[in-house]
């Protein structure tokens, strides 16, 4: 009979994978769009799906990275950049099923690298930082590449502030005895804040600039209601107020 702690390591295995799938096949429809060869195929798709995994375990200096020892975790990116290189991934399915993978991996991530960091036996302040860095490391790494400025520093919904959440309720529930329920919990509440903020748009703000000797503050996001009972804006606003 498989244990509860062995059970729940499984299926958040199994969400882990599934994460690494959806952005490695978003590292696949990035280097499509850039015109790259199947080398750039891989490439991306193992930043985006493994980047934050290697960096985590890399600082930790405690084993080799998981994505080296678990066979199924490369060969899961390198199939998934197959598919985004033989077939035309994108369409009204894709924009419908990847948030929510996303949400999910993300949660999944973050809990995972808290969780980690605690068992080698660091502090809650690492614990919350490597867990983000899981999360939302190999998008970072993956735009730095394409020569990009990482999503996660600005004019995006919510991303990185969710990983800090799951990684902090990853921490309590550590120091509270909930290890084995820890990481279904953490992971449920990072994903659910992700599709909250992205359902919502809610962005943090941009730092205030000064105009002629005066501090202007950049104009709020204003909640969902709010604008659909406000005026139609003008094209240029709209265009600005999409997400990337």
């Amino acid at each position: 009979m498989i244990g509860p702690d062995v059970a729940i390591s499984e299926s958040l295995r199994w969400i882990d994978l599934t994460g690494v799938a959806a952005n490695a096949l978003l590292g696949g429809v990035l280097a499509r769009a850039e015109r790259l060869d199947p080398v750039g195929f891989g490439v991306l798709a193992i930043l985006s799906g493994l980047g934050g995994g290697l960096i985590r375990d890399t600082l930790l200096q405690h084993g080799t990275p998981v994505a080296l020892t678990d066979y199924a975790y490369i060969l899961t990116a390198l199939a998934f950049a197959a598919v985004a290189f033989l077939l035309p991934v994108g369409g009204h399915l894709w924009d419908r099923a990847f948030p929510f993978v996303d949400a999910l991996a993300l949660g999944c991530w973050a809990a995972a690298g808290a969780q980690k960091t605690l068992v080698v036996g660091l502090g809650w302040l690492p614990a919350v930082l490597l867990g983000t860095i899981t999360a939302v490391g190999g998008g970072m790494v993956r735009d730095v590449v394409l020569r990009r400025i990482p999503a996660i520093f600005g004019g995006n919904t919510l991303y990185a502030i969710p990983a800090i959440v799951a990684s902090g309720v990853m921490v309590l529930c550590y120091d509270n005895g909930l290890r084995v329920a820890g990481p279904a919990i953490a992971t449920l509440v990072g994903a659910g804040f992700t599709l909250l903020a992205r359902w919502r748009r809610w962005q943090l703000p941009a730092a205030p600039a000064w105009e002629g000797g005066t501090l202007r503050y950049p104009r709020p996001r204003w909640r969902r209601e709010n604008r659909e009972a406000a005026p139609p804006a003008s094209a240029d606003d709209e265009t600005d107020r999409r997400s990337p």
